[in-house]
């Protein structure tokens, strides 16, 4: 059953046609380095029911220009290559061929001969896989910023317990430390609204550099037993600082230097929105 495939479940014994298109699929999907999953042009070609590989090419081309319009890079997605193949009588031969990242198959999908049952298939299969991604990568964000949150609080009860009862200025100096400026400075730095909370439009790399300050602050604070206001500010920023020098010894970029990212009630609409879309291509495949 065509659905079950496409949700990850058990093959029927009676294959459909169209489940072979989502095997073959499978089958030839291949891993990079960093883990991002990916096609060959020349193999999935005659999966999508394309003979000649000029009348592909044309559909790729296409593709490549409405990723351009969607305004993600062209070379990202689709990456052009020549290789040398073997032909009669020891000649050899250069061929075409293209890498593709899964959103690049989707906008092929979406671009080919829709008459053609094997790129319906296709449609679907690469629209529930990149809506699964979208739901992943957006969880990521949601689940560090709300681990970030709860650091937080617990760091702020043990500041509590310390002393501390400026926590503006106990704040700003795990912030002075880490980006090397106070937080209103970092705001105007990265564009940021007065009134929004830094770390609701920070990505992956910030959250993270944050949540350790932010843990390494709460631990040590404890593991000390420290009391009083300014010993407790004072070990905020110098762990902000701990955390700086080691992102500058390995060559990272700095917090204040990373772009501001979408404000995360954004991001929790969009997930939501991406989850309705997962829906509805579930159950297409339902009935």
């Amino acid at each position: 059953m065509l659905y079950c495939k496409l949700l990850g479940g058990s093959p029927q014994k009676n294959m459909n046609p169209l489940d072979s298109v989502i095997k073959a699929l499978e089958a030839k999907k291949r891993f990079a380095p960093n883990g991002e999953d990916y096609w060959m042009a020349r193999e999935i070609q005659p999966i999508l029911g394309y003979e000649r590989w000029e009348n592909f090419e044309t559909v790729i081309e296409k593709s490549k220009t409405s990723c351009e319009s969607a305004g993600f890079k062209v070379t990202y997605h689709f990456l052009d290559t020549t290789k040398v193949i073997s032909a009669g009588k020891g000649a050899k031969l250069s061929r075409a061929d293209c890498y593709l990242t899964r959103y690049a198959c989707h906008l092929i999908a979406m671009n080919g001969d829709s008459s053609k049952p094997e790129i319906s298939t296709a449609q679907a299969y690469f629209a529930i896989q990149t809506y699964r991604q979208e739901l992943s990568d957006q969880g990521k964000r949601i689940a560090l910023r709300e681990r970030v949150r709860k650091g937080n609080n617990i760091l702020a009860g043990t500041a509590r317990n310390a002393g501390v009862k400026r926590f503006g200025l106990f704040t700003d100096a795990g912030y002075r430390g880490l980006y090397g400026m106070g937080l209103q400075e970092i705001k105007v730095r990265k564009r940021i609204l007065q009134d929004e909370d830094l770390l609701d439009r920070a990505g992956h790399a910030e959250l993270a550099a944050n949540e350790f300050r932010i843990t390494q602050t709460q631990q040590k604070l404890e593991r000390e037993r420290t009391q009083g206001e300014n010993a407790a500010i004072r070990i905020h920023h110098d762990v902000g600082s701990e955390v700086r020098d080691a992102i500058d010894r390995i060559g990272g970029t700095m917090p204040e230097d990373l772009p501001a990212e979408e404000p995360i009630k954004h991001l929790i609409a969009a997930q939501k929105k991406s989850k309705k879309k997962l829906q509805q291509q579930e159950l297409r495949f339902k009935k």
